[in-house]
């Protein structure tokens, strides 16, 4: 019984496929490039494109269980439903989706938006899924260490509501678990959402104030400049992007990201660990 992963070349699909292949499943990796991917042994990797539905067929074929992940792109939406026809059409019932925390809620940010239409599509396709829901990867601020150790400023304006961070292991695990979970179902499993967030909620003077423990060092929070946010944005990323990105970031200001009641414990028991920390994650970055 296969399982397929799309966005396997990325950061979270490729650290799903390595968790199915530590689980002993039979993984086959979509990627657009074969040339430029590696993945353990006994995962086949096969060439495709979301938006070729001839590609698509062959990868799908066999196929028992999905694993779907679009990347934040103009066209996220009608790339998720050429593959949902395209798996219904291949009999596939099985489906883990990676959404995002408070879809339903930030109904005016493009990808979040898209990603709802997307659940929504799940339900009315009568998909068998598990819609997993993360909040803010702690992995993006990678992108930010140099600011926040060469300059003592955190820049992220995440305001003060409050954001569940999750580390983007616990999400590939947590996924992984859920695949095999629907993989190895003898009747299909009702579709359910899961939140997936970190132990902590942070705002952003938490995490200035985590990072000059760390550091030793004062580090400050950059305040809520969206406007100035989206600007640096658009020197590494395209225009509609960067205001998509602003248009996020606004939403953490006026709502965060907020786990439910019961989150936190869920996601423990499905690990049997506790969650990754921000103040772990933070620890390895200075420590590199």
């Amino acid at each position: 019984m296969t399982i397929l992963v799309t966005g396997a070349s990325g950061n979270v699909g490729r650290q799903v496929v390595e968790q199915l292949v530590k689980r002993g499943a039979d993984v086959r990796a979509l990627v657009r490039d074969p040339v430029k991917t590696e993945f353990s042994a006994g995962v086949t990797v096969v060439q495709g494109d979301l938006l070729d539905p001839d590609s698509l067929r062959g990868a799908l074929s066999g196929v028992s269980t999905l694993f779907l992940l679009n990347a934040v792109v103009p066209d996220e939406f009608t790339q998720a439903l050429i593959v949902l026809n395209l798996a219904k059409e291949a009999g596939i019932e099985q489906i883990v989706y990676l959404s995002v925390i408070h879809s339903d809620i930030y109904v005016n940010v493009p990808h979040f938006a898209g990603k709802f239409g997307v659940e929504r599509m799940l339900e009315q396709m009568d998909f068998s899924a598990s819609i997993l829901r993360p909040a803010y990867f702690m992995g993006n601020d990678l992108s930010i260490k140099d600011v926040i150790l060469g300059y003592g400023i955190y820049p992220m304006p995440i305001g003060n509501k409050g954001l569940a961070m999750i580390d983007v292991r616990d999400i590939a695990e947590i996924a992984a678990i859920e695949l095999i979970r629907r993989n190895e179902a003898a009747v299909p499993l009702p579709l359910e959402r899961i939140n997936l967030v970190g132990p902590d909620t942070l705002t952003g003077t938490d995490i200035a104030a985590l990072w000059t423990g760390i550091l030793n060092r004062p580090i400050t929070y950059g305040g809520d400049d969206t406007g100035a946010f989206e600007q640096n944005l658009r020197n590494f990323m395209p225009a509609w992007m960067a205001y998509d990105m602003r248009l996020m970031s606004e939403r953490f200001l006026s709502d965060g990201m907020v786990p439910d009641s019961g989150d936190v414990e869920r996601l423990t028991k499905l690990l049997g660990r506790p969650l990754r920390s921000y103040h772990s994650f933070a620890t390895e970055i200075a420590a590199a």
